[in-house]
Protein backbone atom coordinates (compact mmCIF):
# COMPACT_ATOMS: atom_id res chain seq x y z
CA UNK A 1 0.00 0.00 0.00
CA UNK A 2 1.07 3.45 -0.37
CA UNK A 3 0.80 6.69 1.26
CA UNK A 4 -0.30 10.40 0.69
CA UNK A 5 0.37 13.01 3.58
CA UNK A 6 -1.32 16.45 2.08
CA UNK A 7 0.25 19.51 3.23
CA UNK A 8 -0.69 22.08 1.25
CA UNK A 9 -3.33 25.16 1.36
CA UNK A 10 -3.08 28.60 2.26
CA UNK A 11 -2.66 27.73 6.12
CA UNK A 12 -4.84 30.97 6.73
CA UNK A 13 -6.32 29.61 10.09
CA UNK A 14 -2.75 30.27 11.62
CA UNK A 15 -1.96 33.49 10.23
CA UNK A 16 0.78 34.73 10.93
CA UNK A 17 2.45 31.99 11.99
CA UNK A 18 2.12 30.45 8.58
CA UNK A 19 3.63 33.63 7.19
CA UNK A 20 6.90 32.16 8.46
CA UNK A 21 6.86 28.33 7.75
CA UNK A 22 4.10 25.71 6.46
CA UNK A 23 1.10 24.52 8.52
CA UNK A 24 2.27 21.51 8.65
CA UNK A 25 5.83 22.37 9.93
CA UNK A 26 4.92 23.84 12.61
CA UNK A 27 5.53 22.57 16.44
CA UNK A 28 3.45 20.73 17.76
CA UNK A 29 5.20 20.30 21.26
CA UNK A 30 8.64 19.06 20.21
CA UNK A 31 8.34 17.78 16.46
CA UNK A 32 7.26 19.31 13.53
CA UNK A 33 3.35 18.94 12.91
CA UNK A 34 4.23 16.66 9.97
CA UNK A 35 6.19 14.07 11.99
CA UNK A 36 2.28 12.56 13.15
CA UNK A 37 0.96 12.17 10.24
CA UNK A 38 4.16 10.03 9.02
CA UNK A 39 4.64 7.92 11.91
CA UNK A 40 0.51 6.85 11.28
CA UNK A 41 1.48 5.46 7.90
CA UNK A 42 4.88 3.81 9.19
CA UNK A 43 3.02 2.57 12.31
CA UNK A 44 0.63 0.76 9.34
CA UNK A 45 3.29 -0.42 7.60
CA UNK A 46 3.15 2.52 4.43
CA UNK A 47 6.97 3.07 3.22
CA UNK A 48 6.05 4.54 0.11
CA UNK A 49 5.03 7.90 0.83
CA UNK A 50 4.22 11.15 -1.26
CA UNK A 51 4.22 14.51 -0.30
CA UNK A 52 1.81 16.97 -1.76
CA UNK A 53 2.07 21.11 -0.56
CA UNK A 54 2.44 24.00 -2.14
CA UNK A 55 5.41 25.09 -4.81
CA UNK A 56 6.64 27.87 -1.93
CA UNK A 57 6.83 24.83 0.72
CA UNK A 58 7.65 21.69 -1.26
CA UNK A 59 11.60 22.84 -0.67
CA UNK A 60 11.22 23.06 3.13
CA UNK A 61 9.51 19.58 3.02
CA UNK A 62 12.39 18.36 0.71
CA UNK A 63 14.98 19.47 3.35
CA UNK A 64 13.09 17.46 6.00
CA UNK A 65 12.65 14.53 4.41
CA UNK A 66 14.95 13.81 2.00
CA UNK A 67 14.63 10.40 0.13
CA UNK A 68 13.06 8.96 2.89
CA UNK A 69 15.45 6.76 3.95
CA UNK A 70 15.96 8.16 7.08
CA UNK A 71 12.75 6.18 8.38
CA UNK A 72 13.43 2.97 6.13
CA UNK A 73 10.95 4.53 3.29
CA UNK A 74 10.94 6.10 -0.47
CA UNK A 75 9.42 9.32 -1.00
CA UNK A 76 7.86 11.35 -3.70
CA UNK A 77 6.82 14.79 -3.82
CA UNK A 78 4.16 16.71 -5.65
CA UNK A 79 3.47 20.58 -6.55
CA UNK A 80 0.05 21.72 -5.43
CA UNK A 81 -0.29 24.41 -7.06
CA UNK A 82 -4.08 25.98 -6.21
CA UNK A 83 -5.87 23.85 -3.42
CA UNK A 84 -8.90 22.28 -4.73
CA UNK A 85 -10.02 19.71 -2.24
CA UNK A 86 -8.79 16.44 -0.68
CA UNK A 87 -10.14 14.39 -3.42
CA UNK A 88 -7.44 16.78 -5.80
CA UNK A 89 -4.43 14.79 -4.22
CA UNK A 90 -5.37 11.49 -5.96
CA UNK A 91 -5.17 13.18 -9.11
CA UNK A 92 -2.20 15.04 -8.31
CA UNK A 93 -0.47 11.65 -7.38
CA UNK A 94 -2.06 9.08 -10.24
CA UNK A 95 1.51 8.27 -11.17
CA UNK A 96 2.53 7.56 -7.74
CA UNK A 97 -0.55 5.86 -6.93
CA UNK A 98 -0.35 3.29 -9.98
CA UNK A 99 -2.15 0.30 -9.49
CA UNK A 100 -1.67 -0.17 -5.75
CA UNK A 101 -4.14 0.64 -2.87
CA UNK A 102 -3.28 4.15 -1.35
CA UNK A 103 -3.93 5.54 1.83
CA UNK A 104 -4.50 9.30 2.53
CA UNK A 105 -3.41 11.38 5.90
CA UNK A 106 -3.89 14.91 6.17
CA UNK A 107 -0.48 16.60 7.60
CA UNK A 108 -2.25 18.29 9.99
CA UNK A 109 -4.33 15.58 11.43
CA UNK A 110 -2.75 13.66 15.18
CA UNK A 111 -4.22 10.15 15.88
CA UNK A 112 -3.17 8.45 19.02
CA UNK A 113 -4.02 5.24 20.90
CA UNK A 114 -3.87 1.47 20.92
CA UNK A 115 -3.42 -0.70 17.85
CA UNK A 116 -6.43 0.06 15.95
CA UNK A 117 -5.06 1.97 13.08
CA UNK A 118 -2.21 -0.51 12.17
CA UNK A 119 -5.05 -3.13 12.42
CA UNK A 120 -7.47 -1.17 9.89
CA UNK A 121 -4.42 -1.09 7.13
CA UNK A 122 -3.56 -4.43 7.70
CA UNK A 123 -7.19 -5.93 7.31
CA UNK A 124 -7.60 -3.61 4.23
CA UNK A 125 -8.78 -5.96 1.63
CA UNK A 126 -10.39 -3.80 -0.88
CA UNK A 127 -13.25 -1.40 -1.34
CA UNK A 128 -12.62 1.90 0.75
CA UNK A 129 -12.39 2.03 5.19
CA UNK A 130 -12.90 5.59 6.64
CA UNK A 131 -13.32 6.20 10.60
CA UNK A 132 -15.91 7.74 12.63
CA UNK A 133 -14.76 10.10 15.44
CA UNK A 134 -17.75 10.85 18.36
CA UNK A 135 -17.45 14.97 18.52
CA UNK A 136 -19.56 17.12 20.13
CA UNK A 137 -19.56 19.89 16.77
CA UNK A 138 -20.20 17.34 13.91
CA UNK A 139 -21.29 20.23 11.72
CA UNK A 140 -17.59 21.41 11.23
CA UNK A 141 -17.24 18.13 9.83
CA UNK A 142 -18.42 15.04 7.03
CA UNK A 143 -20.79 13.08 9.30
CA UNK A 144 -21.27 9.57 8.91
CA UNK A 145 -25.23 8.63 9.63
CA UNK A 146 -25.17 4.65 11.00
CA UNK A 147 -28.59 2.40 11.24
CA UNK A 148 -29.54 0.05 14.25
CA UNK A 149 -26.99 -2.42 13.06
CA UNK A 150 -24.26 0.11 13.15
CA UNK A 151 -23.89 0.07 9.45
CA UNK A 152 -23.21 3.24 7.42
CA UNK A 153 -26.21 4.28 5.77
CA UNK A 154 -24.83 8.15 4.96
CA UNK A 155 -22.31 10.41 4.52
CA UNK A 156 -22.82 14.26 4.52
CA UNK A 157 -20.22 16.91 4.28
CA UNK A 158 -20.58 20.00 7.26
CA UNK A 159 -24.71 19.23 7.27
CA UNK A 160 -26.65 22.01 9.28
CA UNK A 161 -28.90 19.72 11.04
CA UNK A 162 -26.08 16.86 11.67
CA UNK A 163 -27.78 13.18 12.02
CA UNK A 164 -25.28 11.68 13.85
CA UNK A 165 -22.10 13.24 16.36
CA UNK A 166 -19.76 10.77 14.15
CA UNK A 167 -17.34 13.10 12.39
CA UNK A 168 -14.90 11.49 9.57
CA UNK A 169 -11.12 12.04 10.76
CA UNK A 170 -8.66 12.94 7.95
CA UNK A 171 -7.23 9.45 7.15
CA UNK A 172 -8.83 7.53 4.04
CA UNK A 173 -7.94 4.24 3.13
CA UNK A 174 -8.83 2.72 -0.64
CA UNK A 175 -8.45 0.27 -3.46
CA UNK A 176 -7.25 1.59 -6.65
CA UNK A 177 -10.57 2.41 -7.67
CA UNK A 178 -9.88 5.93 -6.22
CA UNK A 179 -7.68 6.77 -9.19
CA UNK A 180 -10.47 6.24 -11.46
CA UNK A 181 -13.16 7.72 -8.79
CA UNK A 182 -11.59 10.45 -8.16
CA UNK A 183 -10.66 11.52 -11.81
CA UNK A 184 -14.43 11.46 -12.74
CA UNK A 185 -15.30 13.78 -9.38
CA UNK A 186 -17.27 17.22 -10.10
CA UNK A 187 -16.18 20.12 -7.87
CA UNK A 188 -18.96 20.93 -5.58
CA UNK A 189 -20.90 24.22 -5.10
CA UNK A 190 -17.99 25.40 -3.09
CA UNK A 191 -15.25 24.71 -6.18
CA UNK A 192 -13.62 21.63 -4.43
CA UNK A 193 -13.44 17.86 -5.55
CA UNK A 194 -14.93 16.68 -2.20
CA UNK A 195 -13.42 13.55 -0.54
CA UNK A 196 -17.07 12.91 1.01
CA UNK A 197 -17.97 12.87 -2.48
CA UNK A 198 -15.77 9.88 -3.04
CA UNK A 199 -16.90 8.21 0.00
CA UNK A 200 -20.33 8.28 -0.90
CA UNK A 201 -19.31 6.60 -4.27
CA UNK A 202 -17.67 3.90 -2.03
CA UNK A 203 -21.27 3.69 -0.10
CA UNK A 204 -23.15 3.52 -3.26
CA UNK A 205 -21.43 0.60 -4.46
CA UNK A 206 -21.63 -1.12 -1.00
CA UNK A 207 -17.85 -1.03 -0.44
CA UNK A 208 -17.29 1.35 2.33
CA UNK A 209 -16.35 0.28 5.81
CA UNK A 210 -16.08 2.68 8.59
CA UNK A 211 -14.81 1.75 11.92
CA UNK A 212 -16.12 3.88 15.31
CA UNK A 213 -13.06 6.02 17.04
CA UNK A 214 -13.14 4.08 20.67
CA UNK A 215 -13.22 6.31 23.84
CA UNK A 216 -10.08 7.05 24.66
CA UNK A 217 -8.55 7.33 21.12
CA UNK A 218 -7.52 10.47 20.52
CA UNK A 219 -7.89 12.27 17.40
CA UNK A 220 -6.66 15.73 17.40
CA UNK A 221 -6.51 18.54 14.03
CA UNK A 222 -4.19 20.92 14.56
CA UNK A 223 -5.57 23.65 11.97
CA UNK A 224 -6.36 26.16 14.14
CA UNK A 225 -3.78 28.38 16.80
CA UNK A 226 -6.54 27.13 19.32
CA UNK A 227 -5.75 23.46 18.74
CA UNK A 228 -2.34 23.64 17.84
CA UNK A 229 -1.87 24.56 21.61
CA UNK A 230 -4.49 21.65 22.54
CA UNK A 231 -2.96 19.44 20.33
CA UNK A 232 0.86 20.37 21.61
CA UNK A 233 -0.09 20.27 25.47
CA UNK A 234 -1.70 16.74 24.88
CA UNK A 235 1.41 15.22 23.37
CA UNK A 236 3.62 17.10 26.54
CA UNK A 237 1.01 15.61 29.17
CA UNK A 238 1.54 12.04 27.49
CA UNK A 239 5.11 12.23 26.52
CA UNK A 240 5.76 13.63 30.81
CA UNK A 241 3.51 10.78 32.00
CA UNK A 242 4.66 7.81 30.11
CA UNK A 243 8.12 8.58 28.93
CA UNK A 244 7.49 7.34 25.42
CA UNK A 245 6.87 9.62 22.21
CA UNK A 246 3.90 10.48 19.93
CA UNK A 247 5.00 10.95 16.65
CA UNK A 248 8.29 9.69 16.28
CA UNK A 249 8.76 8.72 12.89
CA UNK A 250 12.14 6.46 13.52
CA UNK A 251 10.81 4.66 16.14
CA UNK A 252 7.99 3.83 14.28
CA UNK A 253 10.32 2.70 11.14
CA UNK A 254 12.46 0.77 13.80
CA UNK A 255 9.40 -1.29 15.35
CA UNK A 256 8.20 -2.42 12.00
CA UNK A 257 11.28 -3.06 11.00
CA UNK A 258 11.97 -0.90 8.12
CA UNK A 259 15.34 0.19 10.09
CA UNK A 260 17.93 -2.25 11.64
CA UNK A 261 19.32 -1.44 15.09
CA UNK A 262 22.71 -0.53 13.12
CA UNK A 263 20.94 1.99 10.87
CA UNK A 264 18.85 3.59 13.98
CA UNK A 265 21.97 3.81 15.54
CA UNK A 266 23.82 5.54 13.10
CA UNK A 267 21.06 7.76 12.41
CA UNK A 268 20.64 8.77 16.44
CA UNK A 269 24.22 9.59 17.08
CA UNK A 270 24.10 12.25 13.89
CA UNK A 271 21.21 14.33 15.69
CA UNK A 272 22.69 16.81 17.95
CA UNK A 273 22.59 16.64 21.71
CA UNK A 274 18.76 17.11 21.96
CA UNK A 275 15.99 15.43 24.45
CA UNK A 276 14.77 13.56 20.73
CA UNK A 277 18.21 12.32 20.66
CA UNK A 278 17.82 11.16 24.20
CA UNK A 279 14.88 9.65 23.59
CA UNK A 280 15.93 7.38 20.74
CA UNK A 281 18.95 6.49 23.05
CA UNK A 282 16.97 4.98 25.66
CA UNK A 283 14.91 2.56 22.26
CA UNK A 284 17.93 1.56 21.53
CA UNK A 285 19.33 0.55 24.98
CA UNK A 286 15.67 -1.26 25.73
CA UNK A 287 16.07 -2.80 22.57
CA UNK A 288 19.12 -4.51 23.47
CA UNK A 289 18.75 -5.38 26.61
CA UNK A 290 15.41 -7.12 25.25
Amino acid sequence: MKGIILAGGAGSRLYPLTLVASKQLQPVYDKPMVYYPLTTLLEGGVRECCLISTPQDLPRFRQLFGDGSRFGARFDYREQARPEGIAQAFRLADSFIGADPVTLILGDNIFWGGDLLPRAFAEFQGGATIFGYHVHDPERYGVVEFDQAGKAISIEEKPSRPKSNYAVPGLYIYDNAIVEIARDLKPSARGELEITDVNVEYLRRGELRVFKLPRGFAWLDAGTSSSLHDASAYVQTIEQRQGIKVGCPEEAAFRRGFLTFDQLENITMAMPRCEYRTYLEEVLAEAKRS
